[in-house]
C-alpha cells in the first residue's frame, strides 16, 4: 500500500514522501494563482476555484487568501461563502454542503499526529474526513478537528474548537465546543439578542426561515 492510499484510510503514513510532495505541488501552485487574483477578476477566481477543488457548486465565493494542503480533496456544495483566511488541511476529504458560511480565520483540519513521541519524531501523520452539512455557519477563528461532522442548520460560535460531532439545528460554542441550545421558536422572531426580524424580509411562507 502506498502513502496516498494510507492518506485516505486513516492509517499512519509519512507526509514527506517524495511522490506525495510532487503531486501536492501542482495544487499548491494553482492555489497560489487563485490568491494572486485582483478583486475585479471574479470570473478568473471562480474558474481557478473550480479547478482547484474536487467539487465546487454554483454561486460559491471564497475571499482570498485561501490556504489548503491540497484543495483537490475538498468538496463544496452550492452557495458556499468563505471569508478571508479559510484554512483547509485537506489531507483527507472535506465535505461542505450547500449554503455553508465560514467566518474569517476558520481552520478545517483532517490531519493529526500520534501522541507517541517516537512516532511524532518520525513526522508520522493520520487523516480523518470532516463533514459540514447544509446551511451551517462557522464563526470566526473556529477550528474543526479530524473526523468531525457538523449537523445541518447548526451554528458554531466564534473561537470554538470542535472536537466531536455536533447535531442538527443547534447553537454550539466553546473549547471544546458543546451544544449551548437548540435553534427554536425565538430564532424565528429575533436575529440578534432583542433585535426583531422584519417579517417583510420573508418572501415565502416557509415557517422554518
Amino acid at each position: 500500500m502506498d502513502h496516498k492510499e494510507k492518506m485516505f484510510r486513516g492509517d499512519l503514513y509519512d507526509p514527506s514522501d517524495e511522490e506525495l510532495l510532487k503531486q501536492q505541488q501542482k495544487w499548491n501552485e494553482l492555489l497560489y494563482d487563485f490568491n494572486q487574483t485582483w478583486p475585479s477578476e471574479t470570473a478568473e477566481r471562480e474558474n481557478l476555484l473550480k479547478a482547484l477543488l474536487a467539487e465546487c457548486g454554483e454561486a460559491c465565493y471564497v475571499e482570498p487568501p485561501l490556504r489548503a494542503n491540497w484543495g483537490s480533496n475538498t468538496h463544496f456544495g452550492n452557495a458556499v461563502y468563505a471569508n478571508f483566511n479559510l484554512t483547509l488541511v485537506d489531507d483527507a476529504p472535506i465535505y461542505v454542503g450547500n449554503d455553508v458560511m465560514f467566518g474569517p480565520n476558520v481552520t478545517i483540519a483532517t490531519a493529526g499526529h500520534p501522541i507517541n513521541p517516537n512516532l511524532r519524531r518520525r513526522k508520522m501523520q493520520f487523516n480523518l474526513p470532516v463533514t459540514i452539512r447544509n446551511n451551517v455557519w462557522i464563526g470566526a477563528q473556529s477550528v474543526v478537528l479530524p473526523g468531525v461532522t457538523i449537523g445541518e442548520n447548526s451554528v458554531i460560535g466564534a473561537g470554538s474548537v470542535v472536537t466531536k460531532d455536533i447535531p442538527d439545528n443547534v447553537v454550539a460554542i466553546g473549547n471544546p465546543c458543546k451544544v449551548l441550545r437548540e435553534i427554536g421558536e425565538r430564532d424565528k422572531r429575533y436575529y440578534y439578542k432583542n433585535r426583531k426580524i422584519d417579517r417583510k424580509l420573508f418572501i415565502d411562507n416557509d415557517e422554518n426561515h
